[in-house]
């Protein structure tokens, strides 16, 4: 009687965490969400770096961007159309940034936001060959 009590209150805990797992509060779901809305170019950001010693503005760039960090913090901005560009800034000890999201936008806070791109299944490539 005691092992089938321990494996029920074991199934009923395992059952639980996994019911709780699910969960997550509005504000997390709502970044999340503009995470994915900033991967997408929609959110419009100023991304400043400062110098933590002097206090001096390094860089600062504008736009619908999205950031990475890879080592140094990448940033990809979209300016029009088919105008992506790409910029690499160094950060040291002394050198921060922050960014701003200089807008609101409306994201759900009860629906996690799935972007699917058939075409991106297919990459598109060129072929180079060594016939000139």
């Amino acid at each position: 009687m005691k092992l089938t009590t321990k494996i029920a209150a074991a199934a009923l805990v395992a059952v639980a965490a996994i019911g709780l797992a699910g969960c997550t509060s509005d504000a997390r779901k709502a970044s999340d969400n503009i995470s994915v809305a900033a991967d997408n170019f929609e959110v419009q950001r100023l991304i400043v770096g400062i110098n933590g010693i002097t206090d001096e503005v390094l860089f600062s760039v504008e736009g619908r961007c999205s950031i990475t960090r890879d080592g140094d913090l990448v940033v990809t901005c979209k300016h029009g159309e088919n105008d992506y560009r790409k910029h690499y800034l160094g950060l040291s000890d002394n050198v921060t940034y922050v960014s701003t999201q200089l807008e609101g936008i409306d994201v759900s806070v009860y629906h996690t936001r799935i972007i699917l791109k058939p075409e991106n299944i297919l990459p598109d490539f060129d072929l180079s060959t060594g016939v000139q």
